[in-house]
């Protein structure tokens, strides 16, 4: 989380709220009355979005178990679009 915090400052992880053992539905409940978005390898989030909506959003990455560094590439190139 240290990496984004230039570009995302609230930015957090499930660990530190104690939710790293909960259901997928306990998380969503959580993002969305945190004002969170949800990002996730995970595509059972992405189908909750379709199924009830925002909130919380979801960001699907579909980019494969690749380094930290990949994925920081890519939110640094995305931030526009994703803010």
């Amino acid at each position: 989380m240290n990496r984004l915090a230039d570009i995302f400052p609230n930015s957090s992880h499930v660990h530190f709220h104690n939710l790293t053992e909960a259901e997928d539905s306990e998380i969503w409940e959580f993002a969305k009355a945190q004002n969170f978005c949800i990002v996730t390898q995970d595509p059972d989030f992405a189908e909750r979005s379709r199924l009830y909506g925002a909130p919380p959003k979801v960001i699907w990455l579909r980019c494969g178990n690749g380094p930290t560094s990949s994925v920081e590439a890519i939110f640094r190139s995305g931030v526009e679009t994703i803010q």
